[in-house]
């Protein structure tokens, strides 16, 4: 089993796979107890070679492997790489680029909609996966040679699963739709993290703005910490305990200390102190500029039986092209084209206002019905002009 330990080891071995049109990249990383992912083993996959770059060897400096990632020369193949892209960015600062994204181009070709890397490595290379290392802890040392195995397993059969999707994009002239989906993949707002969004990821039941305005600032400073001492946001500050500060909004430690889950402890520390700032900061926000919480309402009842139509011509239009209907448009989409305020969905643009969003439109206007007949299936018809 070829592993890498030592820098110069992975340097000549980077060295050896920038000279390839393509290298196929998976990771192993550990994420239970830290706020940023632990990179253990990155495997990497080039025509003739594949090998594990051991991240946890002493002494290892991964400076070549980033030059590699971000070589430009180099396309970087992922199958569903956005915790691997996240831990590249996160580590050298830096998206890999050039990339292509295999499960992207799976729902391209017709594999349906999330295509798993099982499914794709039985149906285009026509073998099975051991998965038992799945869930290994990639931390302990030595590695086993079935993890081993494992791990090289997932970038040597990439290779095959890219070159043959790669092969059919070729076919069907659709390189461009994946190029498309690769600009959110390779863009780095994707994989920044934001403080003072984090409050929009939690279960809130208020609207109420002022305390909105102090979950979010709390959510923020929780985030900050999170991040500042590489713990998961639980660690720092669990969500119920957080909830219950933003309901009764403490001004000293003593009133902090009194919350349920708060221990005395943590209210007379320094990341208590923080948090009673945090706090303050909320309270002295300006009625006008707390946040408003959106509620999603329900469609109209006139909207629903046009968005019953237009999932309809959704699941023909993707069968017809081959391609999954989560790549086309989404339940919000649908709701908005059938509202008349469509124009700024995903839906519409690209390739995916060809083959979906222009038919949408005009079904929407009654410029088009739908139809079925035995034996013909769903069929699109042109309307007379009144």
């Amino acid at each position: 089993m070829d592993i890498v330990t030592t820098t110069a080891e992975l340097a000549a071995a980077c060295s050896r796979l920038a000279k390839a049109d393509y290298v196929t990249i998976d990771t192993e990383f550990i994420r239970e107890t830290t706020y940023w992912p632990l990179l253990c083993l990155a495997q990497l996959g080039g025509p003739d070679e594949a090998l594990a770059v051991d991240a946890l060897a002493e002494g290892l400096d991964l400076t070549p492997l980033f030059e590699l990632m971000v070589d430009t020369n180099t396309l970087k193949v992922f199958h569903a790489g956005r915790q691997d892209v996240e831990i590249f960015y996160h580590l050298a600062g830096a998206v890999p680029t050039p990339m292509f994204d295999t499960q992207v181009a799976a729902m391209v070709c017709g594999f349906g909609d999330s295509a798993g890397y099982e499914t794709l490595v039985s149906k285009l290379t026509g073998e099975s996966l051991d998965k038992h290392s799945r869930f290994t802890d990639w931390r302990q040392r030595p590695l086993t040679d079935r993890q081993l195995k494992y791990a090289l397993g997932d970038v040597t059969h990439l290779r095959v699963v890219y070159e043959k999707l790669s092969a059919t994009l070729q076919e069907t002239g659709r390189e461009s739709w994946v190029t498309e989906e690769m600009a959110v993949l390779t863009s780095p707002d994707t994989y920044s993290s934001h403080p003072e969004e984090a409050w929009k990821r939690l279960k809130i039941r208020s609207s109420e703005r002022r305390f909105l305005g102090i979950v979010r600032e709390l959510a923020a400073w929780r985030d900050r910490e999170a991040q500042s001492r590489d713990l998961t946001r639980n660690r720092i500050l669990r969500d119920e305990v957080l909830m219950g500060i933003a309901a009764h909004p403490p001004s000293d430690t003593t009133e902090l200390g009194a919350i349920r889950g708060v221990s005395k402890g943590f209210a007379d520390s320094k990341g208590g102190k923080t948090l009673l700032v945090a706090v303050a900061d909320a309270l002295a926000i300006p009625d006008a500029d707390l946040p408003k919480r959106k509620r999603n309402k329900p469609p109209a009842a006139s909207v629903g039986p046009t968005m019953d139509l237009l999932k309809v011509l959704l699941k023909m239009k993707c069968e017809t092209h081959g391609v999954a209907p989560k790549m086309v448009a989404s339940g919000s989409d649908l709701e908005q084209i059938a509202s008349g305020n469509g124009v700024s969905t995903r839906a519409m643009t690209g390739w995916r206002h060809e083959i979906f969003g222009a038919d949408a439109v005009r079904l929407v206007s009654g410029e088009i019905a739908l139809g079925a007949g035995l034996g013909a299936g769903v069929q699109v018809f042109e309307r007379p002009p009144k």
